[in-house]
């Protein structure tokens, strides 16, 4: 019982934060879900951004627990530095994974086409013509005319020149003439 008196402050503190956690959380799907619809962007979409949020709260809430129950910042600070060097170097092989997370997170809120558009990707040798299938975290199907998948990494859309040629008129998977 001495338990409980002696650390009422924490306790207390500790309830706020899960309180404020799964406020911000709610919040923040409800802002990008409101988001989306008004963008037309697809669910499947619209879930991997917030899963990323999400993610990113819940290391946010560890790190302010952590401090709550009086573990010392610079402790923390250099733990965090520690695993972050570790993952910098196993991640420096795996760059281009990040890389394309980023990039769909981008594609998400700011490219101007989506699933269902005819888009020419300007590829120095290739040109590369299809109908945007979906749009994934780590890279976007298109189908050609010819009916080929073709995958290409989120990336390379900021690399490369992109033109829509044409929106869809309907959602069917054919090209619209």
């Amino acid at each position: 019982m001495d338990f409980f008196n002696h650390y009422i402050k924490e306790e207390i503190s500790t309830g706020i934060l899960i309180l404020v956690v799964f406020l911000s959380r709610a919040f923040v799907s409800k802002i990008i879900r409101r988001y989306a619809k008004t963008s037309e962007i697809i669910e499947r979409r619209t879930n991997l951004v917030i899963k990323y949020i999400n993610v990113l709260i819940t290391i946010l809430f560890f790190i302010t627990l952590i401090l709550i129950w009086g573990v010392q910042a610079k402790d923390i600070f250099i733990t965090i530095s520690s695993i972050a060097t570790v993952i910098g170097v196993a991640m420096f092989a795996q760059w281009s994974i990040l890389s394309n997370i980023t990039s769909g997170i981008i594609l998400f809120f700011s490219f101007p086409f989506k699933i269902g558009d005819a888009i020419l990707i300007h590829d120095k040798d290739y040109l590369v013509e299809g109908e945007i299938e979906d749009i994934g975290a780590f890279h976007v199907t298109l189908r050609s005319k010819e009916g080929e998948i073709v995958i290409y990494p989120n990336n390379l859309f900021f690399q490369k020149g992109i033109s829509i040629i044409k929106k869809p008129l309907h959602t069917n998977s054919e090209f619209v003439d």
